[in-house]
C-alpha cells in the first residue's frame, strides 16, 4: 500500500519543479487585505459614477478609482512575488491561472457582444430610430469616417503589434532575451501610437457623443471601450517589458507575459470586428474635410 506521506514531487506535473512547502500541489495564499479593499473600492467607484452623473460630485469617483488602481497594483505585485518563491506556483496552480485568464477574456467577449448587439439592433432595424419612411442607417445627417483613413491605419498598427508580440513570445521560448525585449518595446510603442491616433480621430469626429443620437452613442461606446482596453493592454505589456528587462521570465515560467499576449490578441480581434462592422459595413456619407 502506498504511503500516506505523499510528497509534492510525487504528484507534480513537472518533475523539475522544486518541492512545495506543503504536501499538496495547491497554493494557499497568505492573508491579504486586497480582496476586501478591492470590493470596497469597486463599490465606491460605482457609487462615484452615479453621484458624478446625477449630482456633479467628483471626489467619490476619484476615491474609488484611486483605491481600485492601488488594489490592482499591490495585489498583482504580491502575485509576482509569490511566483518567485520556489514550489509555490506549481504546474497545477499555473493551470488555474490559465483557466482564470481564459474565463476573464470570455467575460470580456460578452462585454463587447452587448455593444455589437446594440449597434446591429439599430443598424438592421433603423425604423426603431426613425419613422418607416426615413428608416436608413446611418441616420440622416450623420457623416461617418472614411474607413480607409485613420481607421485603416489603426488596423494596420494593431495587426503589426500582434506580429511583434508573437515575435517576443517566440524569442522568449527560444531563450532570446534581446528579441523578447525588442518585441515588447515595439508592441508597447505601437499601442501608444494607436491610442494617439484614436484621440486624433475623436478630435476630428464629424459628430459628438452628446446630441448625435443612437449612432454616436453606439459608436463611441464600442470604440471608446475598445480604446480603454488598448490602454490596459499597453500597460500590461509595459509591465512585462520591465519584468523582462529585470530577467523575471524564463522559457519555462512566463505566464504573466503569456496572459498579456492573450489579452493583446483579443484586443486585436475585437478591433477587426469594429473596423469591418462599424467603419466599413456601416459607412454612410463620408465627411469632407
Amino acid at each position: 500500500m502506498a504511503s500516506l506521506d505523499t510528497t509534492t514531487a510525487d504528484i507534480s506535473l513537472d518533475p523539475n519543479e522544486p518541492p512545495a512547502p506543503h504536501k499538496h500541489p495547491y497554493h494557499l495564499v497568505d492573508p491579504s487585505p486586497w480582496p476586501l479593499v478591492s470590493a470596497f473600492s469597486a463599490g465606491c467607484l460605482l457609487l462615484g459614477i452615479v453621484m458624478w452623473a446625477h449630482y456633479n460630485i467628483h471626489w467619490v469617483l476619484g476615491l474609488g478609482l484611486l483605491g481600485t488602481l492601488a488594489s490592482m497594483f499591490f495585489w498583482w505585485r504580491d502575485v509576482i512575488r509569490e511566483s518567485k518563491v520556489p514550489g509555490v506556483h506549481t504546474p497545477i496552480v499555473r493551470i488555474g491561472l490559465r483557466y482564470g485568464m481564459m474565463l476573464f477574456i470570455a467575460s470580456e467577449v460578452m462585454f463587447f457582444v452587448a455593444f455589437f448587439w446594440a449597434y446591429f439592433h439599430f443598424a438592421l432595424y433603423p425604423e426603431h430610430v426613425a419613422g418607416a419612411e426615413t428608416a436608413i442607417w446611418p441616420p440622416k445627417g450623420i457623416h461617418t469616417f472614411d474607413p480607409f483613413g485613420l481607421p485603416f491605419l489603426n488596423t494596420m498598427i494593431l495587426l503589426l503589434s500582434g506580429c511583434t508580440v508573437t515575435w517576443a513570445h517566440h524569442a522568449l521560448i527560444e531563450g532570446d532575451r534581446k528579441g523578447l525585449i525588442q518585441g515588447l518595446a515595439i508592441t508597447v510603442l505601437l499601442g501608444l501610437f494607436f491610442t494617439t491616433l484614436q484621440a486624433v480621430e475623436y478630435a476630428e469626429a464629424p459628430f459628438a457623443f452628446a446630441g448625435g443620437g443612437i449612432y454616436s452613442s453606439t459608436f463611441f461606446l464600442a470604440t471608446g471601450f475598445h480604446g480603454f482596453h488598448v490602454i490596459v493592454g499597453t500597460i500590461f505589456l509595459a509591465v512585462c517589458f520591465f519584468r523582462a528587462v529585470g530577467g523575471d521570465f524564463t522559457p519555462r515560467r512566463h505566464f504573466g507575459f503569456e496572459a498579456a499576449a492573450w489579452y493583446w490578441h483579443f484586443v486585436d480581434v475585437v478591433w477587426l470586428f469594429l473596423f469591418v462592422c462599424i467603419y466599413l459595413w456601416g459607412a454612410g456619407e463620408i465627411a469632407q474635410h
